[in-house]
């Protein structure tokens, strides 16, 4: 529906005495006049129309494009980008959405694309751990080959330096050219009852972007962190998958240099392996760890090759907007990201990551919203913008490229409201807030909700950390309140209870798997649901003088 058919609707309207074409822009000084009683009917009305245009059948139809086979999983640089650009903007400007970077919907994200030759081996001690069966590795140096020769292996605990935590795994070790050891999460998933860090609620220290991090300023040479499915809230097959074939990273000045020469990752069998050579247990050296900041030398070498090909590539961020009627420098930003993982031709059978779930639920979200902010006649006070970004699966770094390049001053980006994974289990009575109590967003949150009859609840899995796993982090990093959530966990009505019920059998373990595709059996009114809801707590922000803020307790504040 575009506006044109909206307008014909508000004539229906109107005719019952629901608008009033009467209306005063000023009063008497000549400043902006308080809406009156008919202006805040109309407006209502307006606001209502506009979110019906955010269907379950709208919402259903773009995701199934966009994970659609001939959009190949949607990798960036490749013609699955062309072809999701192309989408995304033909619709966006069919909508009457405006080009949101001058005149272009295009953001230029500058990547560098490193793929490491398959024909690898790690070698410790005498033992040798075989490539996505036992380690993955990689570098994020530019840099032919690179060569990890007797480098001593040091156990660094989590791999944590959090003063204000009082935790610090480095204290008194000097690693310069060695290979840290590190655990998966932070200490408060195998604590929580110990008042250490937030508990089961990972914390960023509990990210394996961090502890890659870490370990670079530390100066060490290598860095591996060890999986076990329960803290790190995923299988190791999404790490093999997730690892191989080409990885991404913003272009860097000094070509990767500062950070560790690999990095990777080692099944919970081979680190077990690896202590047990090194005359230790790893189950007694990781109790050792839960307890406090802790390192163990383990007195044994690594030895491995890497050999990469590179080459500097661009990809695109989407950036739309609705200018705002009144303070249109000030900007609500939606974001969303349209990448996923591409194709896989060495695999037999599928070999297409379709990404329906992760995340052509959110792009086909934010189109929706896009259309329905788009068809008010009278635009929000506050502009409301959509960001729709690349390369979130290599690290959310269409995301951070925006944030440190903003497009929208960040001292004028009010809020974000993220969209990533939404809900195909059907309509709740509940919404799950990713990362519960860090801002006064939450309130108008609490607000929607009420209206449709829903209340909000934590995340399932606080402990998997997915307030820091998705593109909203970016924002909260440079100090913008930022919401995250989707779905709940009780479903509306016993029917919903039984297709929820079959359905989490079909996706279950399909996160970054081929088998997460479309399905026309999937129910996407909990999406429909849900991104009602977000677009109600956008429309406000937009609409109100206030600029939310962080509460006390967040980690983050507005710089």
């Amino acid at each position: 529906m575009k506006k044109t058919l909206l307008a014909s609707a508000l004539v229906s309207l109107t005719l019952m005495g629901c608008t009033d074409t009467a209306q005063s822009d000023t009063d008497k000084t000549g400043q902006p006049a308080a809406p009156t009683k008919n202006e805040n009917s109309q407006n209502q009305a307006h606001f209502e129309l506009a979110q019906k245009l955010i269907s379950t059948d709208k919402v259903k139809a773009h995701a199934k494009v966009l994970a659609s086979d001939e959009f190949e999983g949607r990798l960036p640089t490749t013609i699955g980008e062309e072809k999701t650009l192309d989408y995304l903007i033909s619709n966006l400007t069919s909508y009457g959405v405006a080009p949101g970077n001058g005149d272009s919907f295009l953001q230029e994200v500058a990547l560098m694309e490193i793929t490491a030759d398959t024909n690898m081996s790690l070698q410790i001690g005498a033992d040798t751990f075989a490539y996505k069966t036992d380690m993955v590795l990689n570098s994020k140096r530019e840099v032919d080959t690179i060569n990890l020769k007797d480098s001593e292996l040091v156990f660094v605990g989590y791999g944590v330096n959090a003063p204000e935590y009082n935790w610090n795994d480095y204290a008194g070790l000097d690693v310069k050219g060695k290979t840290v050891v590190i655990l998966v999460n932070d200490p408060g998933f195998e604590n929580p009852e110990g008042d250490v860090f937030q508990g089961k609620t990972m914390t960023y220290y509990g990210r394996w972007s961090y502890k890659y991090e870490e370990a670079s300023r530390q100066g060490a040479e290598a860095a591996l962190i060890v999986h076990e499915t329960a803290p790190a809230s995923y299988g190791w097959s999404v790490v093999a998958n997730s690892w191989s074939g080409p990885q991404y990273g913003l272009v860097s000045p000094d070509g990767g240099a500062s950070r560790v020469a690999m990095e990777g990752w080692l099944t919970l069998e081979a680190a077990e392996k690896v202590f047990a050579a090194a005359g230790k247990d790893f189950a007694t050296e990781k109790a050792a760890a839960i307890k406090g900041p802790y390192h163990s030398a383990l007195n044994i070498a690594a030895n491995a090759t890497v050999k990469n090909t590179f080459k500097a590539s661009k990809s695109y961020n989407v950036f739309a907007t609705v200018k705002g009627s009144k303070r249109p420098d000030e900007h609500i930003i939606y974001t969303a990201h349209w990448d996923h993982l591409g194709k896989d031709e060495s695999k037999e059978g599928d070999q297409i990551y379709n990404g329906l779930h992760d995340n052509a639920t959110g792009t086909a979200a934010a189109l929706a919203m896009a259309e329905a902010f788009a068809s008010l006649p009278v635009a929000p006070e506050r502009s409301v913008s959509f960001l729709i970004v690349t390369a979130e699966e290599q690290g959310l770094l269409g995301s951070k490229y925006y944030a440190d390049n903003p497009i929208i001053p960040l001292a004028k980006t009010v809020a974000n409201i993220n969209m990533d994974a939404l809900n195909v289990l059907g309509k709740t009575k509940d919404i799950s807030v990713v990362g519960m109590g860090k801002s006064e967003l939450e309130t108008y949150l609490d607000n929607t909700a009420k209206r449709q009859g829903r209340y909000l609840t934590q995340e399932d899995k606080p402990e998997a950390g997915y307030y820091y796993r998705s593109d909203h982090f970016s924002f909260a990093k440079q100090g913008v309140p930022a919401l995250y959530a989707s779905g709940g966990s009780e479903p509306v009505d016993e029917e919903t209870a039984a297709y929820r019920k079959r359905t989490q059998v079909i996706v279950r373990g399909c996160y970054h798997q081929v088998c997460d595709q479309y399905r026309d059996s999937f129910d996407f009114s909990g999406i429909e649901q849900d991104a009602r809801l977000l677009f109600d707590v956008g429309y406000h922000v937009a609409n109100t003088d206030n600029w939310p803020q962080w509460s006390a307790s967040s980690e983050f504040q507005r710089k």
